[in-house]
């Protein structure tokens, strides 16, 4: 059985497919179907190779995907998910598939995203994306930890005395040096608020013995780690080394580490403290070819839905500008139907996780 419903547009259409006669066709396949999965899976693993902040973010559900098929032309793919925040750090060596995602008591981030691929012979590939993201907490959690601002004082203290006792402390004869700030929050307990922080660090070209200035190894050799502090003064950080990834725009092989160090150098937009946030948010729009195509409805005029065979069907109402009846033509592969009908809801897909 096709998964895919197939809708046949009616109506407006771009010029050059006009002129030759060429219909676009819109398919609606479910958004648990493999194919809305192996797409979503390259859209969530090229949003984290754009994300040079904060945390991994992992696929949640499929709200919607929409394949626009034109003749000679490759398909067109419109996706909308939820994504979640993980608990792993964008330097973080762990496959995305292992982290762990947030949950609400520790306060969530969910990100909902718009997602534009292009399915070529070199397969998917993502055109243009927006994102949006807002934090998820337990309702009426009286004593659950409360994210406070990355540049909170009280939690920046807690992030120089953690550190300065790890570099005293640990036992790679190396001085680190902070590299970003992942999240700080607080919770109320007996006797006041607790601060926690979650940082990135960088090996310097100081011994843990030094106290001269010093810089950040360069990034073909440089150690780095992600620390957990709470306020007991207790700090515990994990290692690790010079993390490989490759550039999509020159093929090369570079650095996490240099992409982070880069992103922080350049562009102050990109420094959460500096508009007093309280996590990292994505890219709002990336579209480095002005492709127009994000929220784009101009292809949709009158549809023809098909529904699939052994599927009960319910109505559907289709929005569409009134059109001269001269411009209509109708393909011969879909029949016109009287109202138009789609199959009980394919769409949006299920949760992964909350």
């Amino acid at each position: 059985m096709q998964l895919c419903a197939t809708l046949t547009v009616l109506g407006l259409l771009v010029m050059g497919s006009r002129a030759q006669g060429v219909m676009p066709t819109i398919g609606l396949p479910p958004c648990d179907s493999p194919e809305a999965e192996a797409a979503a899976l390259v859209a969530q693993d090229f949003l984290n190779a754009q994300h040079t902040h904060g945390y991994k973010y992992v696929l949640n559900q499929i709200d919607k995907i929409k394949i626009i098929s034109r003749p000679l032309q490759g398909d067109t793919y419109h996706l909308e998910l939820d994504l979640l925040e993980t608990t792993c750090h964008v330097l973080d060596p762990t496959p995305v598939a292992l982290c762990p995602v947030r949950q609400k008591i520790n306060t969530a981030v969910e990100a909902d995203c718009e997602f534009v691929l292009s399915n070529t012979t070199q397969g998917l590939s993502v055109v243009a994306f927006k994102c949006k993201t807002e934090t998820e907490f337990e309702d009426e959690c009286l004593g659950c930890p409360q994210l406070v601002t990355l540049n909170d004082t009280d939690g920046l203290q807690l992030v120089q005395s953690s550190l300065d006792y790890f570099n005293k402390n640990n036992t790679l004869n190396t001085k680190f040096a902070l590299l970003e700030i992942g999240r700080m929050g607080s919770q109320i307990i007996s006797g006041g608020p607790k601060y926690f922080a979650e940082y990135a660090i960088i090996g310097t070209n100081c011994t843990s013995q030094d106290d001269d200035t010093c810089t950040p190894q360069n990034h073909t050799v440089a150690i780095h780690g992600l620390c957990l502090a709470d306020g007991s003064s207790s700090v515990d950080c994990k290692i690790f080394g010079p993390a490989q990834a490759v550039d999509p725009a020159s093929n090369a092989t570079v650095s996490r580490v240099q992409q982070l160090l880069h992103a922080h150098t350049f562009g102050p937009q990109h420094n959460p403290t500096i508009h007093d946030l309280k996590h990292h948010k994505l890219t709002a729009l990336h579209d480095p070819s002005a492709s127009g195509l994000l929220s784009a409805e101009s292809l949709e005029s009158v549809e023809v839905v098909v529904a699939p065979k052994e599927a009960p069907i319910v109505k559907r109402e289709v929005a569409a500008p009134e059109v001269p009846a001269a411009d209509l033509t109708v393909s011969d592969k879909a029949p016109l139907l009287s109202e138009p009908v789609l199959r009980v809801p394919i769409c949006p897909g299920k949760k992964k996780h909350f």
